[in-house]
């Protein structure tokens, strides 16, 4: 099928992300975009505080977010390789050995990436809204969220294609009959 959406599924399966991981970043980046949407304020507008930033990482491993960082380093220098592989074959491998020598010398970037999302988290969110977001990943309906929203993304996804794959069905079909009328058969 040509659909759009059936385009992007097949992206992201083609990624160095696996789907529960792009499932994972898709229900972090729907939480962040509600909650955005919903706190905006002067105070999350502001640099954030080391007290938000701290709250930030705190909701992130609240989450059990922090393991959909670990592919991002290795995913970087394996790409990395990749691009110098395919201009220089015969370097493959000096470009391994180059390669694993870096995943060792960076292997505490992770970190980096997670100090990112947490600052994102803070300049988006006030602390207390931070701290209240903990509370509620730490309550039971805030663990059975983590146990299923994953579920719910991937189910979603796939139920939201096949309703795009009847829905431009419905519109071909629809555009077909109104080109026909002005004497087009398309």
């Amino acid at each position: 099928m040509s659909s759009p959406t059936r385009n992007l599924v097949a992206i992201g399966r083609s990624s160095i992300l696996s789907r529960s991981m792009l499932t994972r970043l898709a229900g972090a980046a729907l939480l962040v975009a509600v909650t955005v949407g919903a706190s905006v304020n002067v105070e999350a507008q502001t640099a954030p505080s080391a007290g938000a930033i701290a709250a930030a990482k705190e909701l992130i491993a609240a989450k059990g977010a922090t393991t959909m960082f670990d592919p991002v380093v290795p995913g970087v220098i394996e790409t990395a390789k990749n691009m110098f592989l395919r201009t220089n074959p015969s370097l493959g491998k000096d470009l391994n050995e180059v390669a694993q020598k870096l995943h060792t010398e960076y292997d505490g970037k992770r970190a980096e990436v997670e100090n990112v999302l947490a600052r994102t988290y803070a300049e988006k969110m006030t602390e207390k809204e931070l701290r209240d977001a903990v509370t509620f990943y730490k309550s039971p309906l805030g663990q059975k969220l983590i146990v299923v929203e994953p579920q719910v993304l991937e189910q979603g996804m796939t139920n939201i294609q096949t309703w795009a794959d009847q829905f431009s069905q419905e519109i071909l079909t629809k555009m077909r009959a109104e080109m026909k009328k002005r004497g087009h058969t398309l």
